[in-house]
């Protein structure tokens, strides 16, 4: 599938209709996921045929383009029930496969399923404090493989020094700089969209190797 093809496809996803701030829910715009998982695939070959896990999917497009990128089977994990549910009819739409668990992303365990790679645009942590390192660190105690994820960019040395120090990742790469536009969900945002700079990264756990 070319870029193009997956990046329209997943524009016409539905999204949070009532997003919830504590949870940051703020959409993985199309522009952004689609490069994300094609570079995951024609880069790496960390896709197509291999178990993917979308921690925190929200509406489910990370998961998505992996299921349209090829992968063998896909798994979106997230805490919110209504999330799950537009992720569920978004799959339903595109007649794509996926399997869906309500779960604390900290209290995760897999059973009987090796997870190859870990997809996911994290909380950045602005409201929670440390969220998006909860993410990390369970996503690389999971991932068989590689784990690919979005922070901010002025956050780089600080996960990469977590990663590498404290979340038992072997390598920690930014693969590109981004530019996430956050829309005007919440009532504290005063702009119609921001601009943030964010990371795409690709890390590898120790185990791979």
């Amino acid at each position: 599938m070319k870029l193009k093809q997956l990046e329209g496809l997943l524009g016409d996803l539905q999204q949070f209709s009532n997003p919830k701030i504590e949870l940051e829910q703020y959409p993985t715009g199309p522009h952004i996921a689609s490069r994300m998982l094609y570079t995951a695939e024609n880069s790496f070959g960390d896709v197509s045929d291999k178990v993917v896990a979308d921690f925190g999917c929200g509406c489910g497009t990370l998961g998505i383009a992996a299921t349209l990128l090829g992968a063998e089977h896909v798994v979106g994990i997230d805490v919110d029930a209504q999330s799950l549910e537009v992720a569920s009819l978004n799959a339903e739409e595109l007649e794509v496969q996926m399997n869906f668990v309500q779960c604390d992303i900290k209290n995760l365990q897999f059973r009987g399923l090796t997870i190859d790679t870990v997809v996911m645009n994290p909380p950045f942590g602005t409201r929670k404090k440390g969220a998006d390192m909860v993410f990390l660190s369970s996503a690389l105690k999971v991932a068989s493989q590689a784990v690919y994820s979005l922070h901010k960019t002025s956050t780089r040395d600080h996960i990469k020094r977590a990663a590498l120090r404290d979340f038992n990742a072997s390598t920690a790469e930014v693969l590109c700089e981004l530019i996430y536009d956050v829309p005007q969900l919440y009532k504290f945002h005063k702009k119609r969209e921001v601009d943030i700079a964010v990371d795409l990264w690709r890390f590898v756990p120790k185990r791979a190797q």
